[in-house]
């Protein structure tokens, strides 16, 4: 049998889980998620041990954006030897780098472990 003080509380925690169960519920209906960020400039995907387009032809102030997207594989974007170090991605599966061309020029890059993998991007 239930006495009256038992079933006092037994109300109270009732009504309190009832409370944050419909406070959590109006709060993640009134979350706006914010959108992805997407490049607004020319994109280099990297995926299938290839960056594509492999040669890319901006404008100077142009930000390029590589995104990697090759599964369990990392890469990198690294400055040919020679060239100037201005490419210097970290290492990465997924996600993006961007990098800003100010300076006219040609600027090669590869992917350090897959040196197999080169781009080009000319800046006029």
């Amino acid at each position: 049998m239930t006495t009256p003080s038992r079933t006092r509380t037994l109300t109270s925690v009732a009504a309190l889980s009832l409370t944050l169960a419909v406070t959590t519920l109006s709060g993640c209906a009134d979350q706006q998620t914010e959108p992805e960020t997407t490049a607004t400039g020319p994109v280099v995907e990297v995926a299938g041990m290839a960056f594509s387009p492999s040669t890319l032809t901006v404008e100077a102030g142009t930000t390029v954006t590589w995104e990697f997207n090759d599964g369990a594989v990392t890469h990198n974007v690294q400055s040919v030897d020679g060239e100037e170090s201005v490419l210097r991605s970290p290492w990465m599966k997924t996600g993006t780098y961007t990098f800003t061309f100010d300076e006219p020029g040609t600027y090669d890059y590869t992917c350090e472990l897959h040196p197999d993998m080169r781009g080009t991007i000319v800046v006029q």
